[in-house]
C-alpha cells in the first residue's frame, strides 16, 4: 500500500508532519481529516505510482492535453510569477460568481493557460477536485505554487460557502502586495544605478587614467619628484587597483558568502533583519512595508473567516523579517492566552504607536478585520510618502558623491602640473 508523508494544522493552527498509509491521496486526505487536522501539503513517498495511474484513470481528466508552448525553457519552466497567479484567481473569482461550477472553471483555465508549471498544477487540481478533494485540499498538494495562505483563505472560503468572495479578495491582495514590491524595487534601482556608474568611472579612472598621469609626472619632473600628498595617495590607489586589485574581489566574495551563510542560521536572520530595519533612509521604509503588509494579509485572512490564531501564525511565516515574525508570535501567543493584541505589539517596539492603537480600538469594538485594512490602506501611503522622499534625498547624495570623487581626482592630477606651470613661470 502507497505511503504519504503529510504536513497539517491543527485546530490552534500548529503544524505538525506524519506519514501514513492510504490507497490514494484522496483517501489519506479523508483520513487526516477524520483526526481532526487540516491538510496542507500530501505527498506520495512510495509504491504509489500504480495508484496514481489509476485516479487519473479514474479522475476522467485524461481528454484534457497539457500543451507547453515550445517559447518556454526548462529554465523558467517552474517559477509562477505573482502576477500570472494574481491573473488565474481573478479568473475562477470571475467563473464562479458567473455560476460557473468549480471543476468546469478550472477546466476552462488549464485549456487558456500556457505556463507549463500552472497547466500541471491545473490539472492536478482537477483531477483531485473529481475525485472528491475539497479545492483547498486540491490546491494545498501545490505547495510550490500555492502558499499556505492561499490554502487557508480557500479553505475559509469554502468553509463559509462565499468561495468567489474570498478569491477575489485574493487576487486584491496579491495585486496590492506586488504594487507594494515594485515601489521597493523602484526605488532601490535609481541608487543602485548611480552606484555602479560611479564605481565603474573611478575604477576606469584609477586603471587607465591615473597610470598614464604617472607617466608623464615621471617624465617631466623626474623620478625622485616630490608630488604633493593628494596626488601621491591617487596614485597609491592606482597602483594598489593594479598589482593587488583581485584580493578586493576576494575580500568581497569573502564577504558576500558570509552574508548569505549567516542570513541561513535563525540567529544570523534575526541579526541580519535587526541590522535592516535600523538601516539609514532605507530601514524606516522596510519597517512601514512590514507593518503594512501585517496589516493587509491579517485583516485579509480575518475578513476571509481564518480563525485568529491560525491567521496570526500564517502571517508570521509570511512576514519575510524574522524580527517582524518573533513579534508576531508573541502576539499569537498572547492571544492564545485569552489576552489583546496590541500589548505585545506595543512592547516588541517594532510597531508603530498609530497602528497599535487601530489595534487596540478594532479589538474593543469588534471591528478589527477592517482595522486592519485601515492600517493596511495607512501604511501603504506612508510607504509612498516615504518612497519619494527616500528618492529626492538620495538624488543629491549620490551626484555630490560622483561630483566629490571624480574632482578630487582631477585636482590631484592637476595639482603637480599647476606647480610646474608657477616654477617655469617663475
Amino acid at each position: 500500500m502507497p505511503k504519504f508523508r503529510f504536513v497539517a494544522l491543527d485546530s490552534q493552527g500548529r503544524e505538525t508532519e506524519g506519514v501514513l498509509d492510504a490507497e490514494s491521496q484522496a483517501r489519506a486526505i479523508s483520513l487526516i481529516k477524520q483526526k481532526g487536522y487540516f491538510p496542507t501539503s500530501v505527498s506520495d513517498i512510495g509504491g504509489g505510482a500504480t495508484v496514481k495511474a489509476e485516479n487519473e484513470k479514474a479522475a476522467g481528466l485524461g481528454s484534457i492535453e497539457l500543451k507547453v508552448p515550445t517559447f518556454v525553457t526548462d529554465a523558467f519552466a517552474g517559477h509562477v510569477k505573482p502576477k500570472q497567479l494574481m491573473v488565474i484567481t481573478r479568473q475562477m473569482a470571475t467563473l464562479l460568481t458567473a455560476g460557473v461550477p468549480l471543476l468546469r472553471g478550472l477546466q476552462i483555465l488549464l485549456k487558456q493557460e500556457t505556463h507549463p508549471t500552472l497547466c500541471k498544477a491545473l490539472k492536478s487540481i482537477g483531477e483531485s477536485v473529481e475525485s472528491g478533494s475539497t479545492f483547498a485540499e486540491a490546491l494545498a498538494l501545490q505547495p510550490k505554487v500555492f502558499t499556505h495562505f492561499y490554502v487557508n483563505m480557500v479553505r475559509a472560503g469554502e468553509a463559509g460557502g462565499v468561495l468567489e468572495d474570498v478569491l477575489a479578495r485574493l487576487a486584491e491582495f496579491m495585486e496590492k502586495a506586488e504594487h507594494l514590491k515594485n515601489q521597493i524595487k523602484g526605488a532601490m534601482v535609481y541608487p543602485i544605478i548611480v552606484l555602479v556608474i560611479a564605481v565603474s568611472i573611478l575604477v576606469f579612472m584609477m586603471i587607465k587614467i591615473i597610470p598614464k598621469f604617472a607617466e608623464v609626472f615621471s617624465g617631466m619632473l623626474g623620478a625622485g619628484a616630490q608630488l604633493p600628498a593628494l596626488t601621491r595617495g591617487v596614485m597609491a590607489c592606482s597602483g594598489f587597483l593594479l598589482t593587488k586589485g583581485h584580493y578586493l574581489l576576494i575580500i568581497l566574495a569573502a564577504i558576500t558568502f558570509g552574508i548569505k551563510s549567516l542570513g541561513k542560521t535563525r540567529r544570523g536572520r534575526y541579526l541580519l533583519d535587526t541590522l535592516r530595519l535600523k538601516a539609514p533612509v532605507f530601514g524606516n521604509l522596510f519597517r512601514l512595508t512590514s507593518v503594512a503588509h501585517f496589516g493587509r494579509t491579517l485583516g485579509t485572512l480575518l475578513n476571509s473567516g481564518v480563525p485568529i490564531l491560525q491567521a496570526l501564525n500564517i502571517v508570521s511565516e509570511t512576514s519575510g523579517n524574522a524580527v517582524i515574525s518573533r513579534a508576531i508570535t508573541s502576539v499569537h501567543d498572547s492571544v492564545k492566552e485569552g489576552e489583546s493584541m496590541a500589548l505585545p505589539m506595543d512592547e516588541s517596539g517594532v510597531f508603530p504607536l498609530m497602528a497599535i492603537s487601530m489595534v487596540e480600538v478594532g479589538e474593543e469594538t469588534g471591528s478589527l478585520p477592517d482595522m486592519l485594512t485601515r492600517v493596511a490602506e495607512t501604511y501603504e501611503s506612508e510607504v509612498d510618502i516615504a518612497v519619494e522622499a527616500m528618492t529626492s534625498i538620495i538624488e543629491p547624495i549620490m551626484i555630490v558623491m560622483l561630483a566629490g570623487i571624480v574632482g578630487t581626482i582631477v585636482v590631484a592630477m592637476f595639482m603637480p602640473l599647476i606647480s610646474l606651470m608657477q616654477q617655469l613661470g617663475g
